[in-house]
């Protein structure tokens, strides 16, 4: 006789819904809990982003930075941040190129004329060079663009840069205060600085829109440092004209320099006690996917 309990049927599992990674994939790899979605959701189209709440997005920082991965890993496809890594690469190149010129035009300046200011943003320039080859190592591995450790080290030796140089131009600005070394002026002067400050601030932009769309500290950092020499190209051009009409301001061009200094001194302390924790605690997670 058959045994009737070899009859009894069992449920077939509906193939069309079994998906253990769901459209939350990144790089290769599954959602951490917590981001999966139980409930139906409607189909967008492939090139539509999707939008994120402030609780979702403080979770995906919090997750991907524990995984070694910046949080652009979660927003960008990877067409698009390898097209963004090749933008910051020529934006980089751009940098170098144009700032190691200024720079040369600007210690010109500051020798001849006896600028505080015109140092400042000569070394200030020096630093942008710096920074810009820092971040072209930083996006040079096409595989790295996510990389949380690798972002973090670039950083740390931007703030060692930033200590270094804001000592040197504090220096240079107190001794030109301490001997009431006047700034002079002439067309070469003003020259250079209209040109440094408009260069600057194009470079500043698109660092900084560059360094928002990759959550890259060091881009913005480097954006950051651009500014500051904006600033400081505008200022020799302010305090040259002040003391132009006003000779007892001649203090004016040090005090530009000493602030700039103390700006950037401050920005590097404070970049050196956000990252060095942060490259200790990923240096288990160098995965370059």
């Amino acid at each position: 006789m058959t045994d009737p309990a070899t009859h009894e049927s069992y449920p077939v599992p509906d193939p069309t819904i079994v998906d253990p990674c769901p459209a939350t994939v990144r790089n290769g790899q599954c959602a951490p809990d917590g981001f999966t979605n139980n409930h139906h959701q409607q189909a967008k189209p492939p090139g539509q982003p999707e939008p994120f709440t402030t609780g979702q997005e403080m979770k995906i920082t919090d997750s991907v930075e524990g995984e070694g991965l910046l949080e652009s890993s979660m927003r960008l496809k990877p067409h698009e941040a390898q097209s963004y890594r090749k933008k910051a690469l020529w934006v980089s190149w751009i940098s170098i190129v144009v700032t190691l010129i200024l720079a040369v035009a600007a210690f010109t300046v500051s020798f001849m004329r006896h600028s505080a200011s015109a140092f400042g943003f000569a070394f200030d320039a020096t630093l942008d060079v710096l920074s810009s080859v820092i971040v072209l190592w930083r996006y040079s591995n096409a595989a790295a663009v996510h990389s949380a450790h690798r972002e973090y080290i670039a950083c740390v030796v931007l703030g060692i840069v930033f200590v270094l140089s804001s000592l040197c131009i504090l220096g240079k600005a107190i001794h030109d205060l301490a001997t009431r070394v006047p700034p002079e002026v002439d067309d070469f002067l003003f020259s250079v600085s209209i040109v440094s400050g408009l260069t600057c601030a194009l470079l500043a932009v698109a660092k900084f829109m560059l360094g928002r769309v990759l959550t890259s500290r060091a881009l913005i950092t480097d954006g950051f440092n651009s500014l500051v020499g904006a600033i400081m190209g505008f200022s020799i051009l302010i305090s040259a004209e002040v003391f132009k009409h006003h000779t007892d301001v001649w203090f004016l061009d040090g005090t530009i320099g000493v602030l700039i200094g103390l700006i950037i001194l401050a920005y590097g302390v404070k970049l050196l006690k956000d990252m060095v924790p942060r490259v200790r605690q990923t240096r288990n997670y160098e995965r370059f996917e």
